[in-house]
């Protein structure tokens, strides 16, 4: 199978921009409000494998423009846990080396979830790996897009204003798309 045909694949941020993300460019309320739009926008379940019941995280999508080293936010989605793990992989295994996460089962969600073996979670790691390695390489200009006016300045009121109409639009957008 074609690593870009997988449902659920590997994400690993270069460390270069590790921690740079709209979540901490934000204050806890309002990436509340981003957050449970997303949750809300996929039906409460995970927009990858399409489990309920279970506790989701809000997970940033970003492309990567690897010649001018640009980092672009594309919008957020609602995953699980475990398919949350497989997008950091290498944050799990860190946590798994400390005993705080199977990773086993984390590589038998990616295997159940794009109907793969093992060998094919290898290869795919392998390349998402070689990615990583050379993005880690550069410094990455962050653009945050449509989605900077969630950012907060300092000493600027009208930003809860902007963020309260970009989410409001976002959801208003959702609702015709669900119209008949």
């Amino acid at each position: 199978m074609n690593f870009n045909e997988y449902q659920l694949s590997i994400e690993l941020v270069p460390q270069t921009s590790w921690y740079t993300n709209l979540r901490n460019m934000m204050s806890r309320e309002n990436w509340d409000k981003v957050r449970k739009a997303a949750y809300w926008e996929h039906g409460y379940r995970c927009a990858v494998c399409g489990v309920t019941g279970v506790q989701l995280y809000c997970h940033e999508l970003w492309e990567y423009d690897d010649e001018n080293h640009v980092q672009s936010l594309k919008g957020f989605t609602a995953i699980c846990p475990l398919c949350h793990h497989v997008k950091h992989i290498g944050l799990a295994g860190i946590l798994a080396s400390e005993g705080k996460l199977d990773l086993n089962a984390v590589v038998e969600h990616f295997m159940y979830v794009n109907d793969c073996s093992r060998v094919d979670f290898e290869q795919h790691r392998h390349v998402a790996f070689s990615v990583w390695e050379s993005r880690s390489r550069h410094p990455w200009t962050v653009d945050l897009g449509e989605y900077a006016a969630l950012v907060e300045d300092s000493g600027d009121s009208s930003v809860d204003r902007r963020f309260n109409w970009v989410v409001q639009k976002r959801i208003q957008t959702l609702k015709d798309d669900m119209k008949p």
